[in-house]
């Protein structure tokens, strides 16, 4: 009697109850699995927010539980020159970078994608993230997560169909509360570790204490939108727009009392400009230009189209209407002005729950010029 083969997949395990419990429900459907923990990140390994040892120790103990083999990998260079260089000469740039996502796409699903596959012999590889794949008409569709206040697939969407079909993502029908449920249900000692935030592979940071470690400061004045000076800054690669804390403004109060908020730096004069009031016009747009376009499924797009849009994570969703512009950008027009959009964040495509693709923002179309 012949028995079929059964399916090599590698699950990249972090430690953390979601890549675990992705692990145990691929061993229940039969495949052959097997963990890989990447060590991405080498500075200030000893602080509480980078502690990759305990990460690595945890991954172990849920190996030894789940009975299946662990490799470990250093891709630490990697990350520092395909994800952290870029995430720092953005902000350099005056920019919000999103190096989440730029980690997925340099490092989880090539780096270490194209190792499982090429080096370990993998059919898949899977990964913990709140997402789903399904095969229709011949096609690999990326799917927004059944729990949708844990959808990730704004962060996916640098992938394409020919990754798709290797990858598989077991959580992705799930809600957070099942996972931690099945995590305590078969013992898993991550069954109620705290969810990873902060900076991918890096971890949480007082965000303005670690640009510094790497970014020298540069003073310059903080105004009002008519031009009058309210204060100073220490760097405007601190502060993001709509930002509203760490000014240092406080005590000035004008019309109605309101706070102040970030609603434009200008790079060339070194300028942060504030304006009271988070629902301000100048912090609203009509659109953005967006560059770095990847299509999941197709390159062949007809312009105009009618689609949703997220310009940050847990979003909700904008309706649009998107035109070409060139061959590696497009403009975005929202039905309705959008609140503090963020150059050098990414704007994510969805059609209902496809996620169709996305990009890196490059500019925002204003509702108030300054």
């Amino acid at each position: 009697m012949i028995t079929k083969k059964r399916k090599k997949v590698i699950v990249a395990m972090s430690g953390g109850v979601d890549s675990s419990v992705s692990a145990w429900l691929l061993k229940k459907k039969k495949y052959q699995v097997e963990g890989l923990f990447m060590k991405n990140w080498e500075e200030d390994d000893t602080e509480k927010y980078c502690n990759s040892k305990q990460d690595l120790d945890d991954t172990i103990l849920v190996c030894k539980k789940l009975n299946i083999h662990l490799h470990k990998i250093n891709f630490s260079a990697e990350y520092w020159d395909l994800v952290f260089k870029n995430f720092l000469n953005e902000y350099k740039k005056g920019n919000t970078p999103n190096p989440d996502i730029l980690c997925n796409k340099e490092i989880k699903f090539k780096i270490f994608f194209d190792y499982c596959i090429t080096e370990l012999k993998a059919d898949y590889i899977a990964t913990g993230h709140y997402a789903r794949i399904k095969k229709i008409n011949q096609k690999f569709i990326l799917l927004k997560g059944l729990d949708i206040s844990k959808d990730q697939s704004y962060f996916l969407y640098t992938l394409n169909e020919n990754k798709l079909k290797r990858i598989l993502f077991p959580i992705g029908y799930l809600k957070k509360v099942q996972v931690r449920k099945i995590a305590q249900k078969i013992f898993l000692n991550v069954a109620y570790k705290k969810d990873s935030t902060g900076i991918c592979f890096i971890g949480p940071r007082k965000m303005k204490s670690f640009l510094n470690l790497y970014i020298s400061k540069k003073k310059g004045n903080i105004t009002d939108v008519s031009g009058k000076i309210m204060g100073t800054h220490d760097g405007i690669f601190y502060y993001t727009l709509g930002q509203r804390k760490g000014l240092g403004i406080g005590g000035i109060y004008g019309k109605n009392n309101d706070p102040w908020y970030v609603v434009e730096k200008k790079i060339e004069t070194n300028t942060l400009i504030v304006e009271q009031g988070l629902h301000n016009e100048y912090l609203l747009s009509i659109g953005v230009i967006v560059n770095n376009i990847n299509w999941v499924n197709t390159k062949k797009i007809y312009f105009p189209f009618y689609c949703s849009i997220k310009t940050r994570y847990s979003q909700k969703d904008i309706f649009c209407i998107v035109e070409n512009i060139d061959f590696s950008s497009i403009k975005v027009l929202f039905v309705k002005p959008s609140l503090a959009i963020t150059p050098g964040q990414s704007a994510v495509f969805y059609i209902s729950k496809i996620c169709i693709g996305g990009g890196i923002i490059n500019s925002r179309l204003p509702l108030l010029k300054i």
